[in-house]
């Protein structure tokens, strides 16, 4: 596995980094697991690893600008879009910086048995395996409440951005985190495999593809480890009739070209009543055609590159399979230099097309016209993914009836799907089980440790 940075939109070679050695790999788990032997990681010692989470969050802070550069050299994302990452990192920061305390501190459980609680301690060191389309931000929700809670980590990156992963590690340093509270590894998936069966390591949380979490998820459960899998979408965008539809238009848009539509809770299939069907596309294929393809560090760019070839042949190879299995192009579907895709809006999917199952990781958006709120419904649930979505509508009480119908982690009414840190992040079915972010977030890897005082 070569880690190597090329940009997306240049396709020059700017760093290559050497893979450690399985020596090197033991050193680090050796360091790692004596940091959390030791007092630092015990729920007393909560206030220093506070401190440090406020320390890391200025560092971010002074460095914001470098930060969001090299996010956008290594994965290709616009400046805008990567400034935005590192402000939504610091907050996740921050979050967990005021607020671990809180979330953490015992819960009464009232029994006949005597006086009980449940005390939330670390576990040991977790394994972070994370992908390339939100380089910084992914590292960030596992490493923030993993080190509130007193777990170390260790991250194997992408291995297109090691920049970033690099990056994160020094980072870390510079806020002053312990030895071993951090380490990124560049490693094989040989090397993962071993890591994942040593026993120092007690929990593994993976953000990526479904392929990649049903091997890991298979291998973490092998030795009765405890993981979380945040996997991929195919999240709906449903618009009812008394919806504002310009509105709804532009924010479906914009919620399926966001990071070039390389976003697991993009909008990618878009469910519109009949009545509104026709003004909605005619405003999707406006937004759509008016895009600004160019280089991601200029701030006139409205789309940027795909994050690397392989991933324009594979999304172009996905619409071609559609479009044979009778799929119709609305508009796209054009040349484009380099790692660009044109935005492209699908319609008359079949279910026996492909691609009414699978997720297109590009700006390729789906068109479904329904009648009615129970043919949304039934279109939206007949997916083997279960992340997001979204409704718009006018009458919040339908809509938050409509949300509730839909099998997902989370659904949005009236703006497209995002992630703060405050809210928890996670889905269901093939898109992964456990929950990132909030006060579910940082208990996932913790001994939910109960305790009991008998009654004299």
């Amino acid at each position: 596995m070569a880690y190597q940075s090329l940009n997306p939109f240049t396709n020059e070679l700017t760093k290559t980094f050497n893979n450690h050695t399985d020596a090197e790999v033991e050193n680090i788990l050796t360091q790692a697991y004596a940091l959390y032997q030791s007092a630092w990681s015990q729920p007393q010692n909560i206030s220093d690893r506070q401190a440090l989470l406020r320390r890391l969050a200025d560092v971010m802070t002074l460095h914001q600008e470098k930060i969001a550069r090299i996010i956008t050299q290594d994965m290709g994302k616009r400046l805008a879009e990567s400034r935005n990452e590192v402000v939504n990192c610091i907050e996740i920061v921050q979050y967990y910086a005021e607020q671990a305390a809180e979330l953490l501190k015992p819960v009464a459980y009232p029994s006949k048995l005597g006086k009980g609680w449940v005390e939330h301690h670390p576990i040991g060191i977790i394994l972070a395996i994370e992908p390339w389309n939100f380089p910084i931000y992914q590292l960030i929700r596992v490493i923030a409440p993993a080190m509130a809670v007193g777990n170390p980590v260790v991250a194997k990156h992408a291995s297109n951005v090691p920049q970033c992963a690099q990056l994160m590690e020094d980072l870390l340093h510079e806020a002053n985190a312990p030895a071993g509270a951090y380490t990124n590894l560049f490693v094989n998936t040989q090397q993962i495999a071993t890591i994942i069966s040593d026993k120092r390591v007690q929990g593994v949380a993976l953000t990526g593809s479904e392929g990649a979490g049903s091997i890991v998820a298979g291998q973490a459960g092998s030795k009765l480890k405890k993981a979380t899998m945040e996997l991929g979408g195919n999240d709906v965008f449903v618009v009812t009739e008394d919806a504002d539809v310009a509105a709804a238009a532009h924010t479906a848009v914009g919620g399926r070209l966001f990071n070039a539509g390389q976003v697991c809770i993009a909008a990618k299939r878009f469910i519109v009543h009949e009545q509104v069907a026709e003004e909605f596309i005619r405003i999707v294929k406006e937004d759509f055609a008016n895009v600004v393809m160019g280089d991601p560090l200029d701030e006139h760019t409205t789309l940027a590159p795909l994050s690397s070839r392989k991933g324009k042949e594979d999304l172009q190879k996905q619409l071609d399979a559609a479009i044979s299995h009778g799929a119709k192009v609305l508009c796209g579907n054009q040349p484009a230099e380099g790692n660009f895709f044109t935005p492209t809006l699908i319609t008359d999917i079949s279910r026996d097309n492909p691609a009414y199952f699978e997720e297109f990781f590009g700006p390729v958006a789906q068109l479904y016209v329904v009648k009615n709120d129970d043919e949304a419904i039934a279109l939206a649930n007949d997916s083997n993914f279960g992340l997001g979505g979204t409704v718009f509508s006018k009458d919040i009480e339908r809509a938050k009836k409509l949300a509730s119908r839909i099998e997902t982690g989370m659904v949005f009414i009236n703006r497209f799907g995002d992630s703060v840190a405050e809210l928890p992040f996670g889905g269901v079915k093939r898109s992964g089980f456990g929950r990132e972010l909030s006060d579910l977030g940082i208990k996932e890897f913790v001994n939910h440790k109960l305790v009991v005082v008998g009654q004299e």
